[in-house]
């Protein structure tokens, strides 16, 4: 098994169609408002007349909320454009190998690579590899591991040096320092097949499932 630091330890119509939409009813309500405080004017007691400051208010409050529908619109139009553009971004990953969390690695061709991250630096990581019906296939130990994004590959023999049946595998990793628990995380690494757009956001959909954009922790 060997292993390799990684050196980061580190829907146009129908919006077009809704926006008048959106627009005249923000104008329906300033009308109405409007209206209603020409009427509160013209019916006033003449003996105890409406403050200017009072009226001033009212207006202000109505143009603050004819001011935060232009922005919630313009928030949306942004957000769809920031949308369409990750998603562009994203698709540039299709072919390319990503790490995210996760414990399972696929072998296949003799071979299987996945990884882990330290918080810290660890004289000794241990790790498990576990076969589909739940028995040990393999351990290892690495030694002296810095701190960050690590890779291991596994031959894909187990223990009594016979080649393991292809497969998904599921691995366990724990990190030692001065006799003191390190914490480890596993991470998964997989081929990104294609990338989709949808009310979850941009996702990379790989041969162990779909991703988030935001999860990728490393792109290979």
């Amino acid at each position: 098994m060997t292993t390799s630091v990684t050196s980061n330890s580190g829907a146009s119509s129908s919006s077009a169609s809704s926006a008048p939409a959106a627009g005249s009813t923000a104008a329906q309500t300033q009308d109405k408002f409007l209206n209603l405080l020409v009427a509160q004017l013209k019916n006033q007691d003449p003996l105890n007349p409406m403050d200017n400051a009072q009226v001033t208010s009212q207006l202000a409050q109505i143009n603050t909320v004819d001011g935060i529908e232009k922005l919630n619109t313009t928030l949306q139009t942004l957000l769809g454009s920031y949308s369409t553009s990750q998603a562009m971004q994203a698709s540039s990953l299709v072919g390319h190998n990503v790490v995210t969390a996760g414990n399972t690695m696929d072998l296949a061709d003799g071979g299987a690579v996945a990884g882990f991250e330290l918080d810290g630096a660890a004289d000794q990581v241990n790790v498990t590899v576990t076969a589909p019906n739940g028995q040990i296939v393999h351990q290892a130990t690495l030694k002296d591991m810095a701190s960050g994004m690590h890779t291991f590959m596994w031959d894909g023999t187990n223990d009594a040096g016979v080649a393991a049946a292809a497969g998904r595998y599921t691995f366990a990793v724990k990190a030692v320092a001065a006799n003191q628990a390190v914490a480890a995380s596993p991470m998964t690494i997989s081929r990104v097949d294609s990338v989709s757009n949808g009310a979850s956001g941009t996702m990379l959909n790989t041969a162990t499932g779909s991703v988030a954009w935001g999860q990728v922790k490393q792109v290979m």
